[in-house]
């Protein structure tokens, strides 16, 4: 029997909340690019929260190039100005329901189109870019690292092997704010990892089988958490 993958809704609006007083706190002290924010172990005592929360938020604010983060060193603010950097956070905690569900609705709709044409017209290059990014997820997930970056990149491979550069465009758009919102699924053991990695393997192996009817059941399949999610939102 699966396990079933444990979604971090709950931690959305702690989450915003934090960037938020990130936010003032650089903008009270007038921080500027290449300043250095406190360690994590320090915000997590300023903000009351757990240091896991605090590790999440960085890795988002990075995500969107706010920050930049140096091992052993500490984490640094981006080369960003400060009008675009609060305006960033702003769009980041404050986007609403409902252009949330009509992103979310444009993203099914753009993975099952980019996934039927993938499985129409990809070439061995294609194929062997699409293998090489669900290996990197794979590699990373089994590790029990956060795979955001190598599953938002499985995708992406197969939106270039789609050959349609707008589905491409919109993807690069619309999938960082959805993802500012759905936090990405966790699993909590071995066999939820292995459950995710073989969701993404059914679909890119109807990919290598060039079926396109089998791509599209397989991704409407792997989006189940997420459709589930928005019913819930």
């Amino acid at each position: 029997m699966k396990s079933k993958p444990v979604r971090i809704k709950d931690n959305v609006e702690v989450h915003n909340t934090i960037i938020s007083k990130i936010r003032d706190y650089i903008n009270l002290r007038n921080l500027r690019s290449g300043d250095k924010l406190p360690s994590e172990r320090v915000l997590s005592e300023q903000f009351k929260v757990s240091r896991r929360i605090v590790v999440e938020v960085i890795e988002k604010l990075e995500f969107y190039g706010l920050v930049n983060s140096v091992p052993h060193s500490g984490t640094f603010i981006a080369d960003i100005g400060h009008i675009a950097l609060n305006g960033i956070i702003e769009d980041i905690i404050t986007l609403e329901k409902k252009d949330f569900l009509s992103l979310v609705e444009t993203r099914l709709m753009l993975e099952a189109k980019s996934v039927y044409l993938a499985a129409t017209r990809r070439t061995e290059v294609d194929l062997k870019n699409i293998e090489l990014a669900f290996n990197r997820y794979k590699t990373k997930i089994l590790s029990g690292g956060d795979a955001l970056q190598e599953d938002l990149l499985f995708h992406l491979a197969i939106v270039k092997a789609s050959k349609n550069s707008s589905i491409h465009d919109l993807m690069l758009q619309i999938t960082p704010k959805i993802i500012s919102v759905f936090e990405k699924t966790r699993v909590s053991n071995e066999e939820g990892f292995i459950f995710e990695i073989n969701k993404h393997e059914a679909i890119l192996q109807a990919i290598r089988d060039k079926n396109p009817e089998e791509a599209v059941k397989k991704m409407e399949f792997h989006f189940e958490l997420l459709i589930e999610f928005c019913n819930d939102f």
